[in-house]
């Protein structure tokens, strides 16, 4: 099972941190997924996750209640809230919503903390299929700064395989496609031992229970932010891994994202993709209180939401939408169901930035078709018009320029492309050759 096989280009879907946080109930996810179904699947949009805490009977926003009491089994393994999802009662798990959700032609993903609950460890319970006890494989001083639920596992531990083994045996029973894994890269020392520990061997555990699992499962990694440093490391191993803190509608969270999407390009392939995080369109926050910003409609301007998802899309970022999908307003459906915008996840290949002065940043990527595509982005606070020559593009010849996102009508050029791009936004070109 090549994980580069079955998750070729970049996943696309539906998170419910943005607006529910760790809230999210069983009747948030199916209305989010019909309306997936009807309106979003034809150009795409197909996973639909259930974000952190969901064995949390408590959880009510996007705050943690510290040491909660979570559901669990008798092998140490998380299971759905039945308070929150009612269709997981008598240990039925997520099994009947991903049912559900595979009903729709979609597919259904989960978020996990790295490691193993520590009333698991509290309880000292059997680790199924094993002589060990969760106490044999936890490590007690690998915990996650903001969250109180986790230790991580002693990876040289007897049975610490397992018990990742035993997780997604239970997550491919239930029909999960996708697996978020969050607090993935802390650094931490082991008492009186010169070591440093980043995650690699937890990540390298979870892959291996993926393959032995026998399901297809998408690995996405949320170690806040990834180190460029582990590229190689993370391209073995996972699907998609985030490069940022969390991102919100913040004009500065974008301008920062350049940078990032700079330093990960060349580490964008089939099968593996540094992820710019959720997509915060439309309604968000609904229960949530994120940087003391409540239940809102994104701050983010319509050019700036443009800005984001041109760039994510050239780059080739996942794309996971944060939004309640239900309340989506006319413009927003409109950004995020251009199907000449969203090819580029799959048709474009090597794409970089060829340019960064002042406030203007362009990037270039190819198709297999010998076909290119300009991306220009104006950070500055004025409108601009800016011009690109075909050699900075390495072109020459004449070439039809066709506007991806409709705003003006083709032309032929030979020498440059002269655009006018609103504050904070961006255009994005598709140039074939003349016949």
């Amino acid at each position: 099972m090549d994980k580069n096989l079955f998750a070729v280009n970049p996943p696309m879907g539906w998170n419910s941190w943005d607006c529910y946080g760790a809230s999210v109930t069983e009747e948030d996810l199916i209305r989010n997924a019909d309306y997936m179904a009807e309106h979003l699947k034809p150009y795409g949009w197909e996973y639909v996750v259930c974000d952190i805490q969901w064995s949390e009977p408590t959880a009510d926003s996007t705050a943690y209640h510290a040491f909660a009491e979570l559901c669990m089994d008798e092998y140490g393994r998380l299971m759905p809230s039945p308070n929150r999802f009612p269709s997981a009662a008598d240990g039925k798990g997520f099994k009947p919503i991903a049912d559900y959700i595979h009903s729709k032609g979609l597919k259904f993903g989960i978020h996990i903390m790295r490691g193993i609950p520590r009333q698991a460890v509290t309880k000292n319970v059997p680790i199924k299929g094993t002589d060990v006890h969760a106490r044999d494989i936890a490590h007690t001083a690998s915990i996650c700064a903001w969250n109180s639920d986790m230790y991580g596992l002693n990876p040289v531990a007897v049975g610490a395989q397992a018990y990742y083994d035993s997780l997604f045996e239970l997550y491919a029973s239930w029909g999960v496609d996708f697996v978020k894994v969050d607090d993935i890269c802390v650094v931490y020392r082991r008492i009186n031992q010169d070591y440093d520990y980043s995650g690699r061997e937890e990540i390298e555990m979870i892959a291996a229970a993926i393959q032995h699992c026998g399901r297809d499962i998408v690995l996405s990694l949320s170690p806040g932010p990834a180190m460029v440093e582990q590229a190689d490391h993370l391209r073995k191993y996972a699907n998609m891994w985030r490069i940022t803190n969390d991102f919100w509608d913040r004009w500065e969270d974008i301008t920062e994202m350049f940078m990032r999407c700079r330093n990960w390009s060349p580490y964008v392939s089939n099968g593996c993709f540094p992820d710019c995080d959720m997509l915060p369109v439309g309604h968000i926050s609904i229960r949530g209180c994120e940087h003391g910003v409540f239940e809102r409609n994104t701050l983010l301007t319509r050019p700036e939401q443009r800005t984001m998802l041109t760039l994510w899309s050239i780059f080739r970022s996942p794309l996971m939408l944060g939004c309640e999908l239900t309340d989506l307003d006319e413009w927003t459906l409109g950004l995020i169901t251009n199907p000449e915008v969203l090819a580029l996840l799959k048709d474009s290949r090597n794409a970089r930035e060829i340019l960064n002065v002042c406030d203007t940043i362009a990037w270039q990527a190819e198709d297999e078709q010998g076909n290119t595509y300009l991306a220009v982005f104006n950070l500055g606070n004025l409108p601009a018009k800016r011009e690109i020559t075909l050699d900075k593009l390495g072109l020459s010849g004449e070439y039809t320029v066709h506007d991806l996102w409709g705003d003006q009508p083709d032309a032929v050029v030979s020498s440059g492309i002269v655009c006018s791009i609103d504050t904070h936004g961006a255009v994005l070109f598709k140039l074939t050759t003349k016949s």
